[in-house]
């Protein structure tokens, strides 16, 4: 098996179910990649305008494709190694930071377009998995339609977190906080001097640090967005005085925050924000089904384990 150091996988998909078709080339990629693996996913769907209609849809594939490849990056002892998977509609640019790998991987049977940037990089072709059948259930009666649908994206959005050590986890909050924006998203990154009482502190990495990890994510999976990346030093960040601010994007780990936010805003005569929950990065709660949610149960897409895993091995 040939070895590269960076490597970018670029696959078509014809809806927003599951891709369960697609998990033995995300293996295969990622058994073959040692530092930086970029999974690039193109369809109609991914285009902004659906974020809030596709919202589960969305998360579910995300956290499907972060986990095969998290899996075997911490299979092989690669905790370290950078995965990230970007959601393009078709004909949608290529974002400038995205770097030239050293090979390209492609799915056999699919013909879609490369950008400019991959076309003469070296292209190797990943085999397709089988799709499950599709079950056979009775066709459900239309919903009536909504005289006042909710809006498709907010102007300004929150979300804030450690950010410790970039994972899967982050970056699947990261991207759909993005999806739901379309001027501003406002990340609060916790600073330093609240995290002195964390599981193996001293494997931590500094706030320059996570703050910087956060950016250079952004900047792949949302370049025209505003990202204000700020340091935080309590529960509240600037939700806790900026009535700019429409909605807020918490996990469920992190969901008593959003509870106390709007008790602040409550207090303080600031607008309530419309809040979302990543309901799918949790390995006791998801919308996967029972074999994905088993392989979501060991895929350890913590901080703290990877900070422990650090420092046990010297890294």
């Amino acid at each position: 098996m040939a070895f590269v150091d960076s490597s970018l996988l670029h696959a078509s998909l014809s809806s927003l179910s599951v891709p369960h078709f697609l998990a033995p080339a995300v293996v295969q990629a990622a058994q073959r990649t040692r530092n930086q693996l970029l999974i690039i996913l193109v369809a109609e769907l991914f285009d902004p305008a659906h974020a809030v209609s596709h919202w589960n849809d969305v998360q579910q594939l995300l956290t499907f494709v972060y986990v095969q490849a998290t899996k075997v990056a911490q299979d092989m002892g690669r905790l370290l190694m950078q995965i990230d998977v970007l959601l393009l509609a078709p004909h949608e640019p290529l974002p400038d930071a995205v770097v030239a790998p050293d090979l390209v991987f492609r799915v056999e049977d699919d013909s879609s377009p490369l950008p400019n940037l991959l076309a003469s990089i070296p292209q190797d072709t990943l085999s397709r998995g089988p799709s499950p059948p599709l079950a056979s259930v009775p066709a459900a009666p239309l919903p009536a339609p909504s005289p006042q649908p909710a809006p498709t994206r907010f102007p300004v959005v929150a979300i804030g977190g450690t950010f410790d050590h970039l994972h899967a986890g982050h970056k699947i909050l990261l991207s759909m906080a993005a999806r739901l924006t379309s001027r501003k998203l406002i990340v609060g990154v916790t600073d330093d001097a609240l995290l002195t009482r964390k599981a193996h502190a001293a494997a931590l990495e500094s706030l320059s640090v996570r703050m910087a990890n956060v950016r250079r994510f952004l900047a792949i999976f949302s370049p025209g967005l505003e990202a204000d990346v700020v340091p935080i030093n309590d529960v509240y960040g600037p939700t806790g005085w900026d009535a700019d601010i429409q909605a807020l994007v918490v996990s469920k780990e992190t969901a008593d925050g959003a509870v106390a936010i709007a008790t602040h805003r409550a207090a303080h005569g600031l607008p309530a924000l419309k809040t979302f929950t990543i309901d799918v990065i949790s390995a006791t709660e998801t919308n996967l089904s029972d074999a994905d949610a088993n392989l979501l149960k060991q895929t350890k897409m913590s901080s703290t384990y990877i900070r422990e895993w650090i420092l046990a091995n010297g890294k």
